[in-house]
């Protein structure tokens, strides 16, 4: 789906444990380059190249990928995108997210407790090998070089303007993207779209709720009128009013 001129949402329907999840990473795209804003689970190459093909965008012009934050549906082809360019690709990442994208820290989500929840939810009749290549997926991550950290307030001088917002909560260095020609807010998973409803972070899912709730303050600072949400993509209906509520809602509560 092309949300402006230059700016895509990639809607990528993923199988996962039985079910199809559908999530939307960022597309930007200039003339030097395309960039990329997180890069879905592992094994969605196949679904990533289609999706490149169907807005005749060559995946060979990709030569930058930002990594929102550490979670594995984030993080999970990027060692495969990076292997199969034939040309350098740029990785940016917070500070304090690198080492786990790196793989020098274990995904904080990914505890032994956590596995063996998401081995029980598996459908009962999932074969023993599928079980298995799931659980070493859990237990072994990808992982993949960062190069560039970025930082809260940065400006990135590219694909109309983008500016970084450091939005700790749902991961410690969690990162949303502002895009200034389309005052397009790039949210990654500080808040979610659910049936076609703008929501703040899902509790189950944050490293430390109350601050990703903190951290949406900052979207206040910014004229917003398109929100994407890697799950449950884009919203539009008066975006900076349902933001407002949103935090509202949560201070008096």
């Amino acid at each position: 789906m092309q949300i402006s001129k230059g700016l895509y949402s990639l809607e990528l329907a993923v199988p996962v444990m039985g079910n199809v999840t559908v999530i939307h990473p960022a597309l930007l795209v200039d003339e030097q380059g395309v960039l990329l804003v997180d890069t879905g689970h592992p094994g969605v190459m196949p679904l990533i190249q289609k999706a490149f093909e169907d807005i005749a965008v060559p995946l060979k012009a990709l030569d930058s990928i930002i990594i929102t934050h550490q979670d594995i549906d984030h993080i999970g082809s990027l060692s495969t995108l990076l292997e199969a360019s034939e040309r350098p690709i740029e990785v940016f990442a917070t500070e304090l997210e690198k080492p786990y994208i790196q793989g020098e820290k274990r995904l904080i989500k990914i505890t032994p407790e956590a596995i063996e929840r998401a081995m029980a939810n598996l459908p009962a009749d999932a074969a023993p090998e599928m079980k298995a290549a799931f659980r070493n997926r859990l237990e072994n991550p990808p992982k993949g070089p960062v190069h560039t950290i970025l930082e809260d307030g940065q400006e990135i001088d590219r694909f109309g303007g983008l500016t970084v917002i450091l939005t700790p909560g749902h991961t410690p260095g969690h990162m949303s993207l502002y895009h200034k020609a389309s005052k397009t807010l790039i949210a990654a998973d500080s808040m979610v779209v659910t049936d076609g409803v703008l929501e703040g972070p899902i509790p189950a899912y944050c490293s430390d709720y109350p601050l990703a709730l903190a951290s949406l303050q900052k979207y206040t600072e910014f004229d917003i009128e398109n929100i994407l949400c890697y799950h449950g993509g884009l919203f539009t209906n008066h975006v900076n009013q349902r933001i407002a509520e949103i935090i509202a809602q949560n201070v008096k509560g």
